[in-house]
């Protein structure tokens, strides 16, 4: 059945200290952070979405990057094992949420590893990023999981950027946006825009036409606009700062059995 259920994680404390790989570490505003955090979670809610905030895990300074630690498909929750190692405990309050909405649970097991924010979800297409968190016994992992329940998985490259939704994301039609510089093989998607802003290639789908985006992408947001769709934009600079996107900020459970 369709559901409008989120499951966030408010920044620790030690979210400064969080992982930067392909860029150059900026200091973080900690009180901003939280201030553009729940920002973020006011629009999940002011369009139709319920939030649930997982438990807090202080001791991991990317704990807030929840989607990171799951991927779900229908009812079917795939506990990851982050491909960085400071992360794996992160993903134990998530098993316990998904668990309590009645998802059934599966895990990415040694020597797999498998971050959410490189599963890009477009109908039953799965794409998965094979690149620096996520290797081919993940990928294999993770199609074994998905492709029985009815699931397409192709795997794409994953050179230039921390994750496959770091470089695109995908639109209500299917359409993939792109920032060309980021994103290793376009061809690999039927239907590909691209889009001149690096944060413009991460959307959430709100609902209908609504697209939640970063503030740092007016340009795209006015692409997007134009071709009829309804931005919401809101600021995650202090994220962005370690690599985050609109994305990788909440879990979106789209089909939980009732």
């Amino acid at each position: 059945m369709p559901s409008k259920k989120a499951l966030v994680r408010r920044p620790g404390p030690r979210l400064a200290e969080g992982l930067v790989t392909h860029l150059e570490r900026e200091p973080v505003d900690h009180a901003l952070a939280v201030e553009q955090w729940d920002a973020y979670v006011e629009a999940l809610a002011a369009n139709g979405w319920e939030t649930l905030e997982v438990d807090p895990a202080d001791e991991c300074p990317d704990s807030v990057f929840v989607e990171d630690a799951v991927v779900m498909y229908r009812n079917v929750a795939l506990i990851t094992r982050p491909g960085a190692e400071s992360r794996r405990a992160e993903t134990a309050g998530v098993e316990e949420a998904v668990a309590r909405l009645g998802c059934s649970v599966n895990w990415i097991w040694e020597p797999g590893t498998l971050d959410g924010g490189d599963v890009l979800k477009i109908g039953d297409t799965v794409y998965v990023g094979r690149g620096g968190r996520t290797n081919a016994a993940g990928v294999r992992q993770l199609r074994a999981v998905f492709e029985p329940l009815g699931a397409r998985v192709v795997a794409v490259p994953v050179s230039r950027v921390l994750h496959l939704k770091s470089a695109v994301t995908a639109l209500p039609d299917g359409t993939v946006l792109g920032h060309l510089p980021q994103t290793d093989v376009p061809s690999l998607f039927p239907r590909f825009l691209p889009v001149p802003e690096e944060s413009g290639a991460h959307v959430v789908l709100l609902g209908g036409d609504r697209l939640l985006m970063a503030a740092s992408a007016p340009k795209t947001a006015e692409l997007l606009a134009g071709l009829g769709h309804d931005p919401v934009l809101v600021d995650i600079g202090e994220f962005e700062k370690l690599e985050g996107c609109v994305t990788c900020l909440s879990v979106r459970l789209r089909e939980l059995y009732s």
